[in-house]
C-alpha cells in the first residue's frame, strides 16, 4: 500500500511537466506561424496565465524584468547632472500694465512787478489760497520773487494741490496740501558734480580783460583778485607780461555747468615776484587761503576798498587842491570809479561816523581796534543797514561811489590813520592775520605741495602745447 502511494506521488509531477511542455510547444508554433506584425503585437502584450501558480510566478518575473529594463533605459537616456545647463531666468512682462496718473503742472514766469497775489490770480486762484500758502511757507521763502523765476501749480478741480518754487538749481521747495487741508513744506535739495579746471594767461591789457580771454567768468576773476588784494593793487601794480595761473572748481548738474565753485589754488607773477595762494580747510571746518609757507593771505586790511578802480590822485602832503586851487595836503588816495560802484570796508571794525562831513561829503569812518581808523568820502549813498555803532566785516559793502562834497567827479577818497596820524594807504605795512595752526601743519604742507606741483605741471603742459 505504501509502495503504491509512493509511485503515485512520483508520477504526478511528471504529468504536470508534460502538460507545461505541451503548452509551450503550442505557443511556440503559434508565434512562428503568425505574421511579423502580429508577433510584435503579441510581444507587446504581457501574458496572463492566471490559472496556475507557476504562471503567476512567471508573470511576476516578467514584470520585474520589464521594470528593470525601463530603469536601465532611463539611466542610459537621462543626462548627467554635471552636463546640465541651467537656463537664465527670463523677465516676462506682465500681461497688463498699471499707469500711474500723471500730474498736470502749469508754470508761470515771474514778470516785473509781479508778486504772489498776481501770480495766483493769473493761475485762477483766490486771495484765500495766497494766505494759506504764505502762512505755510517758512522764513518768508515766497515773500520775494524775482523776474524770470517760475512757479509751478498743480490744480485739480479748482483746488491747489501743490506749489513748486525753485530757489536755485540745487534747491526747490514744494508745498503739498494734506488731508487736513493745510499745506506742508518739503525741501528738495540736489548735490552737484564738482570738476576741477585749470586756466592761465599773460597780462597784455588788464587782469579782467586777459582773464576773461582765458575763459574765466566775472565771478571767478573777482575771487582771484580778492585773494591777492592784500598784496597787490590790480589797477596800478600789474605790468605787461605778468602771468596768472588758477585751479578752480566748477559745479555741474545733469551734465550742464550751473555755477563756479571756489578757487583751489592760484598764482600771480608780478614783475618777477610770485604770489601763491592755497585753499585749506582745517579740522574744525574753517576755510582760508595761505601761502605755501603757511602764512595767511588775508591781512588785517585790504589794500584797495574799491575793485578795479583807477587811482586818480595819490597820497601827497604838498598837493595843489583841484577845487580850492591852493596847496593843500592830500592825506589819502583817490580812486576814480563810476557812480554807484560798491565801496568795501578795508578791515573789521565799528562805524564811528556816518553822515555829511564838510568837503568830504557823505562819509563813513571806521574804527579798527584801538589805534587805527579808515575814512571813506564823497559817497553817493550809504549802505542803508549801517548806523553809528554798527559792526562791519572786512569786504562788507558800506556805501557807493559818488561825488558829494568838494569833488570834481565820481571817486572814493580813502584815508588810513594810525594813532591819528595819516599814513599812505598804498605803502603802510598791514598787520598779518593768523598763520596755519601748528596742529594743522602736516596736513596743510601735504596739500600745499600737491597744489603747487599741480600748478607747475599744468603750466608745463600749456608751454609744451604752445611750442608744438
Amino acid at each position: 500500500m505504501h509502495l503504491l502511494e509512493n509511485k503515485t506521488s512520483h508520477r504526478f509531477p511528471i504529468v504536470h511537466l508534460a502538460a507545461v511542455g505541451i503548452c509551450g510547444f503550442i505557443i511556440t508554433m503559434t508565434l512562428l506561424l503568425l505574421p511579423s506584425e502580429e508577433v510584435s503585437a503579441t510581444k507587446a502584450v504581457p501574458l496572463s496565465l492566471t490559472h496556475s501558480p507557476m504562471s503567476q510566478s512567471i508573470d511576476r518575473d516578467a514584470e520585474n524584468i520589464r521594470v528593470q529594463i525601463n530603469l536601465e533605459a532611463n539611466a542610459l537616456t537621462q543626462p548627467d547632472a554635471s552636463d546640465l545647463t541651467v537656463a537664465e531666468p527670463i523677465d516676462v512682462e506682465p500681461s497688463t500694465t498699471i499707469n500711474e496718473p500723471s500730474e498736470n503742472w502749469v508754470y508761470y514766469t515771474v514778470n516785473k512787478n509781479d508778486n504772489l497775489t498776481s501770480l495766483f490770480k493769473r493761475a485762477g486762484l483766490t486771495p484765500q489760497d495766497v494766505y494759506k500758502v504764505s502762512t505755510a511757507a517758512k522764513d518768508g521763502q515766497l515773500s520775494r520773487l524775482y523776474p524770470g523765476e517760475t512757479l509751478g501749480f498743480l490744480i485739480e478741480d479748482n483746488d491747489l494741490r501743490k506749489l513748486k518754487y525753485e530757489l536755485s538749481p540745487l534747491k526747490t521747495i514744494v508745498l503739498s496740501k494734506g488731508d487736513d487741508a493745510s499745506y506742508h513744506v518739503n525741501t528738495i535739495e540736489r548735490t552737484p558734480e564738482t570738476k576741477q579746471h585749470y586756466a592761465e594767461g599773460v597780462i597784455n591789457n588788464s587782469l579782467f580783460v586777459d582773464a576773461e580771454s582765458a575763459g574765466l567768468s566775472s565771478n571767478m576773476i573777482m575771487q582771484f583778485a580778492t585773494l591777492f588784494a592784500w598784496d597787490l593793487d590790480f589797477s596800478q601794480d600789474i605790468r605787461k607780461g605778468d602771468q596768472f595761473r588758477i585751479i578752480y572748481n566748477e559745479q555741474f548738474l545733469d551734465g550742464e555747468k550751473i555755477s563756479d565753485g571756489h578757487v583751489v589754488a592760484a598764482q600771480f607773477v608780478n614783475n618777477g615776484e610770485t604770489y601763491t595762494a592755497i585753499r585749506y580747510t582745517d579740522s574744525d571746518g574753517q576755510t582760508s587761503y595761505y601761502t605755501p609757507e603757511g602764512h595767511s593771505m588775508r591781512k588785517a586790511f585790504l589794500r584797495m576798498p574799491v575793485d578795479f578802480a583807477r587811482i586818480s590822485s595819490r597820497f601827497n602832503l604838498s598837493r595843489k587842491h583841484p577845487v580850492l586851487n591852493k596847496i593843500r595836503a592830500h592825506k589819502g588816495v583817490d580812486y576814480a570809479a563810476k557812480t554807484g560802484t560798491p565801496i568795501k570796508a578795508s578791515g573789521d571794525g565799528k562805524v564811528i561816523w556816518i553822515g555829511n562831513k564838510g568837503g568830504y561829503g557823505r562819509t563813513v569812518v571806521l574804527q579798527h581796534g584801538s589805534n587805527i581808523t579808515t575814512l571813506y568820502a564823497h559817497m553817493s549813498k550809504y549802505n542803508r543797514k549801517l548806523k553809528k555803532g554798527s559792526r562791519v566785516s572786512q569786504g562788507q559793502v558800506i556805501g557807493y561811489v559818488g561825488k558829494s562834497g568838494l569833488a570834481t567827479g565820481p571817486h572814493l577818497h580813502y584815508e588810513f590813520r594810525v594813532n591819528g596820524s595819516h599814513k599812505n594807504p598804498m605803502t603802510v605795512k598791514f598787520p598779518q592775520a593768523q598763520p596755519v595752526a601748528k596742529k594743522e601743519r602736516v596736513a596743510f604742507d601735504q596739500i600745499a605741495q600737491q597744489m603747487v606741483a599741480q600748478l607747475n605741471t599744468n603750466a608745463g603742459r600749456q608751454l609744451a602745447s604752445r611750442e608744438q
